[in-house]
């Protein structure tokens, strides 16, 4: 049985993860300096591994079964993580604040850290 929810947000993350690294690789590559480039690669890198795991979660979602609130933080994390990462380094055509894109994007980290975290102990303590 497959957790269709979770299912359709990691295919959202893993599409938006394939068209925004494209986006950074070709549109992008011009106007970002390599630095923001990259960072905006790592958002990417992030999205992707992240919608790949909550794929395998939501597809297995019998055999696994996170709790809520494992999905709640993880999701929550990526996308403050991911994100604000994409807007710190489009800011200066944006104009979005600086001082409050720079604290989403640890606390965002921390969340999806927290989240695995929290799935690792559910794990370590059920006895099936």
């Amino acid at each position: 049985m497959i957790n269709k929810k979770i299912t359709l947000i990691a295919i959202f993350f893993i599409c938006t993860a394939i068209i925004l690294g494209a986006f950074g690789a070709h549109a992008l590559k011009s106007i970002l300096s390599s630095d923001k480039l990259a960072s905006f690669e790592t958002g990417v890198k992030y999205q992707m591994y992240d919608g790949l795991s909550l794929l395998i979660l939501g597809l297995t979602a019998k055999t696994i079964s996170p709790s809520k609130l494992f999905f709640k933080l993880n999701i929550l994390g990526l996308f403050l993580f991911s994100f604000s990462i994409y807007l710190l380094c489009l800011n200066e055509y944006l104009l979005i604040p600086k001082m409050v894109l720079v604290p989403l994007t640890p606390i965002g980290g921390i969340l999806v850290i927290a989240s695995w975290v929290l799935l690792f102990i559910s794990l370590w303590r059920n006895k099936q």
